[in-house]
């Protein structure tokens, strides 16, 4: 019998129903917790039955694809519960370029779930008992510029307006980052808390050290059922409920953040119907709104026509031209020349897989690198042939504020 890269024998999972574990963040230890939650349902985890860091390059979600079918296919599954989550699940995150290095499959020793009113334990070998401490605050924070400076990076946004302008392509997104220094060492699991009940409508999640709440729903497996968000074209919320319906209208009638939107929205047609038998795209976007910014967001929906797994759908999308831009490999090259860094996991798909293939992904947004007292924050901007530097720099800014507030609190 094979066994899959870094084990010596299968895994063995045991699966069962449990009575509702109220806040699930509750029950995490402190070390190296993973999560997916939104509105209090989803999965946090711990410890680690399995880990392997995937090989950058063009076939990386090839590669993680075939590791999870021969770990999940070796194993030895008690199933009470039979249910997208329950059995054995991997929590990744990949990295925003190929060619970058970090991007991890973990499969947890440990995993609480709640999800449509049931709620389930599992357990991969020998049960831990890891000990819940109290939450952690991780005292002043001090900020520091990331790879440019305000400035550099209105810079850069004006020389991706020029390229755009020749004609050279249609839409860039720059992202820009910012470092954290905190007195003692960042406790995930408060950060969390914090998003989690600030940012409900978002994806909580957590994987190797990568620790955020997105707004985007990539992909959602269910069966042959699929689901994906759309979400380009932003505007900072405003003083009261009349800003905001005065900043709403704004949206909706910018030329500029409809043109993004609908980019982003043709680049996820173009990635979803060669898999799909059906698939439903809304003609028109509606507003998402955030406590800190407010989107133009069209939710789609689509069934799989030949039994494709979440992450063959991520795969497939991965990157739309929310993050990336339009069209895709000339867009690729303004960010590499301009931006003056590594995402990382920024802008990644992030999210988890089951045995079946379900599971949910997002992209990594409002979201940073954890280590230790140090972080890494990130935001980014869809940057148009009308795109004004200093517009720009004030929308990065709202959408740091997510990760400054789970830090400071």
């Amino acid at each position: 019998m094979s066994v899959a890269l870094g084990l010596t024998r299968p895994l063995v999972v045991r699966t069962t129903p449990v009575g509702d574990p109220g806040d699930l963040f509750a029950e995490l230890p402190e070390t190296a917790p993973y999560a997916w939650i939104r509105h209090g349902e989803g999965l946090v985890a711990w410890g680690e039955a399995a880990r392997v860091t995937v090989p950058p390059g063009p076939r990386r979600f090839d590669w993680a694809r075939d590791w999870l079918s021969t770990i999940f296919g070796e194993a030895d599954v008690d199933d009470d519960v039979r249910t997208p989550g329950s059995g054995p699940v991997a929590f990744g995150s990949f990295t925003f370029d190929p060619d970058s290095r970090g991007s991890v499959l973990v499969v947890p020793q440990t995993i609480l779930a709640r999800r449509d009113g049931r709620a389930w334990l599992t357990t991969v070998g020998e049960e831990r008992l890891d000990l819940v401490t109290p939450l952690r605050d991780p005292g002043r924070i001090r900020y520091g510029d990331g790879s440019l400076t305000a400035p550099e990076w209105e810079h850069a946004v004006a020389r991706a307006v020029r390229r755009i302008r020749s004609g050279r392509l249609e839409k860039t997104v720059l992202a820009r980052d910012l470092t954290a220094t905190a007195e003692r060492s960042i406790d995930v699991r408060l950060l969390l808390t914090r998003l989690a009940r600030r940012y409900p409508d978002c994806y909580t999640f957590s994987c190797a050290g990568l620790i955020g709440a997105t707004p985007e729903l990539l992909v959602r497996r269910t069966g042959e059922m699929i689901e994906s968000l759309v979400l380009a074209g932003t505007i900072p919320r405003g003083t009261g409920r009349a800003d905001d319906m005065a900043r709403g209208s704004a949206l909706f009638a910018s030329a500029k953040d409809r043109y993004e939107h609908t980019c982003a929205v043709e680049s996820v047609r173009e990635a979803l119907s060669p898999l799909c038998s059906e698939l439903k795209i809304p003609e028109e976007p509606e507003l998402l709104m955030l406590p800190n910014v407010q989107h133009l967001a069209s939710p789609v929906t689509g069934r799989l026509s030949a039994g494709a797994s979440v992450l063959d759908v991520v795969a497939a999308m991965h990157p739309t031209a929310a993050v990336g831009g339009t069209p895709t490999e000339a867009a690729l090259e303004v960010i590499r020349e301009l931006e003056g860094m590594d995402r990382g996991g920024y802008a990644g798909p992030v999210g988890w897989i089951d045995a079946r293939g379900d599971g949910e992904w997002g992209i990594a947004l409002r979201c940073a690198q954890i280590d230790g007292p140090r972080a890494r924050l990130f935001a980014g901007c869809g940057i148009m042939g009308d795109s004004d530097p200093a517009s720009e720099l004030a929308e990065a800014q709202a959408k740091l504020r997510a990760m400054q507030y789970a830090l400071e609190g």
